[in-house]
């Protein structure tokens, strides 16, 4: 009988194959007593299970491709930093001698009060670490038992489809380069890890299912939805025969999307579109020159920060920012300086993390509250600039004084350049993030100090309507085409081309095909999104007549029903050219 499981989708297309389960030994422990003098032994064995463990983790971190998904090796350098926690490396112990039980029960001991502590946090992305913290103790608890996680051998009648109730960077390691092709799992959030490498991997995975993995059997036919988020097991020959069709559809689309790399992004009536792409680090590039991208219009350069337990000096962010200029060979490249606070805190901040992470230090407010480290790397930025078209984006700036703050400190880091007697190139452009209600309604207060502005469509409609997406309580009011949230957008963008200032999206709206043609409408001409993106939303803005498309959108911004702009939204994505 077919059975639809419905979760959060973290990978667009389908998959049709055949379930390969991956064992989870935590599910039953067995607890037992030990005698005194039988303590040193265990003691040393769980010790052994630890030191194992890390040495396998750092096998794995060294052995990760140059290709990988960067954020592949960040999560890999958490997890060995979590096994130098005393909490999971001393406390066990004392468990151990205390209970005197086996090394397998005062790690799930140690594992379920941990757990508990992670629960009780309010803030989302922190209380989702609880998955790092046990995909790290299910690791050592492997050890302990002498256990793996392997590949089935043999051939498979279809593509093979990874079904577990989490998954780890580790093991996203272990299974890179193997025949899987999708993957499902119980628990994850939307911005847990385990769905960052989904979307990093571009693989069609469902995750959060709650209990995929207690229903379907090894080797059984399962239906992998990343696109709406449903796992049909197994499914009856109807249900997979149009499975297959849409699969077929799917791919000859990606294969079609090919086809577009040389094209311009040009309208029906004329109009040039840039399409930029977003990255994270340096070995990104490649996917942004296998887009024909016509720049980056968004290097995030706090992941260069992050995974580590050190600051990266200021040569090794030169180094890292040169490579990204020079392989675009001229072609703009925007590196926003680091963005960190809020969810991304790296493992040397001192600051903690606030009650409100979300409204703390966080952005250029953290930039200016730490100036010497600020200034390092606005150095390694003007010293790269001689190497192409650098540009550099200030983040989260919500008003004239903290742009003014930040324009002073650059000044400062280009005095220091010229008395040490390093180049830099003389007119580098300088842009601000508009993300808060603030900075979009008084936008045009900066056109006096900045030569480009970016609008970061994700954190602009979270602070809009006070709503954290990843909140599952009320990430259904996260709306990007909420009457307020247009309104802010158009204000943005109309502001700036009347002023003649560049204005770019480069949040999740800007690859959301559904939002291409509404942004069009709108007057936007510069996307920046994720590479894997740009062929697709280049399709739409070809297939697009853009004088017609600005009377719809038009029509949408008079509009304050939901409901009429959910239908006019349909309306403008149905019909052909528009």
């Amino acid at each position: 009988m077919s059975i639809a499981l419905h979760g959060v989708p973290i990978g667009g297309g389908i998959a049709i194959g055949r379930a390969h389960l991956i064992s989870q030994s935590m599910d039953e422990v067995v607890h037992y007593q030990l005698d005194e003098e039988a303590l040193p032994e265990e003691l040393a064995r769980f010790d052994e299970a630890i030191v194992t463990t890390r040495e396998e983790l750092e096998r794995l971190t060294a052995s990760v491709p140059d290709n990988a998904p960067a954020e592949m090796k960040a999560f890999l350098s958490l997890h060995v930093m979590l096994l130098s926690d005393p909490m999971l490396t001393e406390e066990p112990r004392g468990i151990i001698e205390a209970q005197r039980c086996n090394a397998e029960w005062a790690l799930k001991q140690q594992a379920d009060a941990l757990v508990e502590q992670f629960d009780a946090i309010e803030e989302t992305y922190l209380r989702e670490r609880k998955h790092d913290v046990l995909q790290v103790v299910e690791r050592v608890f492997k050890n302990l038992n002498g256990q793996g996680v392997e590949l089935p051998d043999g051939d498979w009648d279809g593509e093979l489809i990874l079904v577990a109730h989490d998954l780890s960077p580790a093991d996203m390691v272990l299974f890179k380069d193997s025949a899987f092709s999708a993957f499902i799992t119980d628990v994850g959030g939307s911005t847990s890890h385990t769905a960052i490498l989904g979307r990093s991997l571009d693989l069609p995975s469902v995750i959060a299912l709650h209990n995929a993995r207690e229903l379907i059997h090894e080797e059984e036919w399962i239906i992998v939805d990343g696109e709406q988020g449903v796992v049909m097991i197994d499914p009856d020959p109807l249900v997979l025969d149009d499975y297959r069709s849409r699969q077929e559809r799917w791919r000859a689309a990606r294969a079609d999307l090919a086809c577009l790399r040389l094209s311009p992004a040009e309208t029906l009536d004329g109009e040039f579109i840039e399409l930029h792409a977003n990255i994270e680090v340096p070995s990104d590039i490649e996917d942004v020159v296998d887009a024909s991208a016509d720049g980056v219009g968004l290097f995030r350069s706090e992941f260069l920060f992050l995974g580590r337990d050190t600051l990266p000096s200021e040569d090794e962010q030169f180094q890292a920012y040169r490579k990204v200029v020079s392989a675009m060979q001229g072609k703009p490249v925007t590196i926003r300086t680091m963005d960190l606070g809020a969810d991304k805190n790296a493992r040397w901040m001192s600051h903690g993390v606030a009650d409100n992470p979300a409204l703390g230090l966080t952005g250029i407010r953290l930039c200016l509250a730490e100036p010497l480290l600020f200034r390092a790397q606005l150095k390694a930025l003007m010293r790269a600039s001689v190497y192409g078209k650098l540009r550099i984006l200030f983040p989260m700036v919500s008003g004239l004084s903290e742009l003014k703050q930040a324009l002073a400190q650059l000044e400062i880091a280009k005095d220091e350049l010229w008395e040490e007697g390093i180049a830099i190139a003389e007119n580098v452009e300088v842009g601000a993030m508009v993300e808060v209600p603030a900075a979009a309604l008084v936008v045009g207060s900066f056109f006096k100090l900045v030569d480009f502005v970016s609008i970061g469509t994700n954190d602009l409609i979270q602070y809009t309507l006070a709503v954290d997406r990843s909140d599952d309580a009320v990430s259904h009011l996260y709306d990007p085409v909420h009457p307020a949230v247009l309104k802010l957008l158009s204000h943005t963008i109309k502001t700036a081309n009347k002023a003649g200032v560049p204005v770019s999206v480069c949040g999740e709206m800007a690859g959301d095909l559904r939002m291409t043609r509404l942004l069009l409408g709108m007057g936007l001409t510069r996307f920046s999104m994720h590479p894997a993106q740009v062929l697709a939303v280049k399709q739409i803005v070809r297939g697009t007549h853009l004088e017609t498309v600005k009377e719809l959108v038009a029509r949408m911004l008079r509009t304050e029903d939901p409901d009429k702009i959910a239908d006019m939204l349909t309306q403008l994505n149905a019909a052909p050219g528009v």
